[in-house]
């Protein structure tokens, strides 16, 4: 096993629009001049932070990789911007397009041999649309219960909610309907959903994902103003967001997986396997939104299954 170093850092980002100093924090787990390709690792939300991907530093220590983890602009311990609350012109992929180049120049790891890209949710739209500019040193890609298009994610969210207990559903259409969002029976619909679809383990929440919830409470600028005002009632600046005509532009090998109850459904899906190039598609038996945090032996396959993918030769068939 490779021994764990850690090394923590700011990478200046000048945002054109913005008067004051920005930063990206950043994580590296392992040795960036190893000689192995690194791993970043790009997190959802969006405004998530980094913390609960943190299961994937063992790609340092059982395949060698090392791993970048970075909370995004505007999250957790890189610049807030709470001023640009509901400023959807400025809360736009562009953005963290820019901080992620921004943050690869640098680590200056664009040179062999190159990076891998592991994004998951948001991070995996994000990675997707990244991957589909064939930036330099990109070797690998994996899309971990990301979405295609947020049009094929309303309509996955939709058919959830359907699965739902009749009075879950009318409490969700209420509170939508009155623009209300704190009421116990809306809670109480999204406690179910997020114990069914989001993270399956008992008791939830598991402590992993515990950062990345206060993060979201604590600071809402850009979970609010991008996504809207709770998982199932999307209304923001992604609202008509779409990677699809782009991903026969994608060159890398790609990995994508989802779970069984993913909220990343199926239908969201689907273009990735038949568009990118060179893809394998797995989709999790049992597993939800955040399978690599989850139990009966879903956490470790997870993890075999991503470093086994990154690890193949580059000429290898993905298998």
């Amino acid at each position: 096993m490779a021994k764990l170093q850690v090394q923590e850092g700011q990478a200046p980002f000048k945002i054109p629009s913005i008067d004051e100093p920005c930063f990206t924090y950043y994580k590296i787990i392992g040795n960036l001049t190893s000689g192995a390709p690194p791993v970043i690792v790009v997190h959802g939300g969006p405004g998530a932070g980094h913390e609960y991907l943190l299961t994937f530093e063992v790609l340092w220590q059982d395949y060698g990789l090392p791993v970048v983890f970075y909370d995004q602009i505007g999250c957790a311990s890189s610049t807030h911007l709470p001023q640009k609350a509901g400023d959807r012109t400025f809360w736009q992929e562009q953005l963290f397009q820019d901080e992620l180049d921004n943050l690869i120049d640098h680590l200056r790891i664009r040179r062999d041999p190159g990076f891998h890209l592991l994004g998951q949710s948001w991070g995996g739209m994000l990675g997707a649309a990244f991957a589909a500019r064939q930036p330099r040193g990109l070797r690998r890609l994996v899309l971990a219960s990301a979405l295609a298009s947020k049009g094929l994610a309303f309509r996955g969210t939709r058919l959830l909610r359907d699965q739902m207990p009749p009075d879950m559903r009318q409490a969700l259409d209420d509170a939508e309907e009155k623009g209300e969002y704190e009421s116990p029976a809306y809670n109480q619909a999204l406690d179910f959903y997020y114990r069914k679809h989001v993270c399956r383990v008992d008791p939830f929440p598991p402590t992993e994902l515990l950062p990345a919830l206060k993060h979201l409470s604590e600071d809402t600028t850009v979970y609010r103003t991008m996504n809207g005002p709770s998982p199932l009632t999307a209304d923001g600046s992604l609202n008509d967001w779409t990677v699809i005509p782009r991903l026969p532009k994608i060159t890398a090998p790609t990995l994508v997986y989802n779970g069984e109850y993913d909220t990343s459904h199926d239908i969201a899906q689907v273009p990735f396997f038949e568009l990118i190039p060179r893809v394998r598609w797995i989709t999790f038996p049992g597993g939800g939104h955040m399978c690599h945090l989850e139990g009966v032996g879903l956490r470790e396959r997870i993890l075999k299954v991503v470093g086994e993918f990154l690890t193949q030769k580059d000429t290898d068939h993905i298998q």
